[in-house]
């Protein structure tokens, strides 16, 4: 693949690094240092992948959608923009791939969550929670990985009230906490990400996923692991 890297912070030297290592071109990166030049600097690429800021999101998927470039949109924090950059999207024709997370594990987390939950629907004894912890340069809290969560407990417990804690110190890549706690016991579910490599996987995962493909829209990384996971399965 020819890819475009949108940020060139901890998640992009990651990326390009797995990038290269893997054999793919690295051709392009756009940084708030040469932004400007995004027009010039994106067409041509197979795939775009942006790791950046949240406020920076729309100017990137106009830029790439304008290009004729997919885009992976790695950066949380920008779902107050969500309607925008669908609507641009969907009058560009172009192609968006999104997730609060990248990482395989988390999203495989997500339906363990799901599973779990369910157990608790009606049952008022158990109070579900959330605690997620990571670096201090994050900026947006709750992550987008708990909104997720969030989301998840109130669908399948049927419960509004699901509280989130968030820390933001060190070096932390991320750990996300889903508990149900109640008089007798609590039981907990833990997904801890060791480094930021599964991170960049899943987002190289995604890149080769949407290349060339002919559905323009917006789609979720979930979208990307239903179809891996079923291809792998008809293979075992």
């Amino acid at each position: 693949m020819k890819l475009a890297l949108l940020g060139h912070g901890r998640m992009g030297r990651v990326i390009a690094a797995q990038a290269r290592a893997a054999g793919h071109e690295v051709a392009a990166i756009v940084t708030s240092g040469n932004a400007a030049d995004a027009a010039r600097l994106l067409p041509g690429h197979d795939v775009a992948i942006d790791f950046s800021v949240p406020a920076a999101v729309p100017a990137h998927a106009a830029a790439c959608a304008a290009a004729g470039v997919p885009l992976v949109e790695g950066t949380t924090g920008w779902h107050e923009e969500e309607a925008a950059v669908r609507r641009l999207v969907a009058e560009r024709r172009a192609t968006l791939v999104y997730g609060p997370n990248f990482s395989i594990g988390v999203n495989l987390f997500y339906r363990v969550v799901a599973g779990a939950a369910r157990q608790f629907r009606g049952l008022a004894a158990y109070d579900p929670f959330i605690e997620e912890a990571h670096h201090a340069r994050k900026r947006d809290a709750p992550s987008g990985t708990a909104i997720m969560l969030r989301d998840i407990l109130r669908r399948e417990t049927g419960r509004d009230d699901v509280p989130v804690a968030s820390t933001r110190a060190g070096h932390i890549p991320g750990t996300h906490r889903v508990g149900f706690d109640s008089v007798g016991d609590e039981i907990l579910l833990t997904h801890t990400a060791r480094s930021r490599d599964g991170f960049a996987a899943g987002a190289l995962l995604a890149a080769r996923w949407i290349m060339g493909r002919r559905e323009a829209g917006m789609h979720c990384f979930t979208d990307v692991l239903d179809d891996v996971l079923a291809m792998e399965r008809t293979l075992v």
